[in-house]
């Protein structure tokens, strides 16, 4: 009898630094690039590499997809024990590794069968949804309802954070260059949420307080939180995380969140100095 096997991409997160090992999901990692040097993520860069590297100066880097002929020898190669497969990964508008992997799928059509989900976020959120699917494989269910499962769950996923450099929103155009010579000058700190799989702004701040403030103000708008993790950046900036930590602690007594080091290719878009959180918003009850 065939399963489902899960595959991702090596934007993905989990609280479980086993995770992939014990449930056995493939990860196709991106490709890290430093000028004219690069490294697979995941593979031949970790995330503390990343950031040591980028504190020494240098080129800015920046994140390639992995290639339709890599999806494409994967499936087959899968596809040879009978299994399906679900391939779920990063958003369209932050990569092209969806669309690398659904041109894959459909090149391979009638002999794997390849489920491609765009999830419209990354990191941590792409890791729950990843768990999930594992989860339902591991229950024995049809692939087919378990992208039902999956696709379910995003809308219920939020991502909020602010920027400390420009330099990287300009470098990855997703800023204009005036914009952020602009912004520089002037010492904002831009606000920033994950919309339909985007990245776009909600407001500014000058300073890391007020952010931590607005990060709060988000995270009360919420009845029902199933899951939340902090993502930042280097580890020079651990007072910050530290006092959204004491500021959920007074808000949330006795809960415990996840606080994740965002990797690489995300950091190419956002910087190495950000601070931001995913919320899985929870379901609230009938009664």
């Amino acid at each position: 009898m065939s399963q489902v096997r899960i595959v991702t991409d090596s934007t993905a997160h989990f609280q479980d630094p086993e995770f992939l090992k014990k449930h056995g999901v493939t990860v196709v990692p991106l490709t890290i690039h430093f000028g004219k040097e690069y490294f697979r993520e995941g593979v031949d860069l970790d995330t503390v590499t990343y950031f040591r590297r980028v504190s020494n100066g240098g080129p800015l880097a920046s994140a390639a997809s992995p290639t339709t002929e890599t999806f494409a020898a994967l499936y087959e190669s899968i596809s040879q024990s009978g299994d399906e497969i679900l391939s779920i990964h990063l958003s369209s508008k932050l990569s092209r590794t969806w669309q690398n992997a659904k041109a894959a799928a459909d090149a391979l059509l009638g002999r794997c069968q390849v489920a491609v989900i765009d999830t419209l976020t990354t990191s941590v959120g792409l890791g729950i949804l990843v768990e999930a699917a594992v989860a339902a494989a591991e229950r024995g269910e049809a692939l087919d309802d378990i992208v039902r499962l999956v696709r379910g769950m995003i809308p219920r996923l939020y991502v909020v954070f602010f920027v400390e450099s420009l330099d990287y929103l300009e470098h990855s155009k997703r800023l204009g260059k005036a914009q952020s010579r602009l912004g520089t000058m002037l010492g904002i700190k831009p606000f920033l949420t994950i919309e339909e799989g985007d990245i776009v702004p909600m407001e500014k701040v000058r300073t890391r307080q007020q952010a931590i403030e607005k990060l709060m103000e988000f995270i009360g708008e919420f009845a029902v939180i199933e899951r939340l993790a902090i993502l930042h950046g280097a580890t020079n900036h651990s007072d910050e995380t530290r006092q959204l930590l004491e500021r959920l602690a007074l808000d949330f007594p006795g809960r415990k969140w996840d606080i994740t080091t965002y990797g690489p290719s995300l950091a190419t878009q956002i910087g190495p100095d950000s601070l931001g959180v995913i919320v899985f918003e929870g379901l609230e009850d009938d009664d």
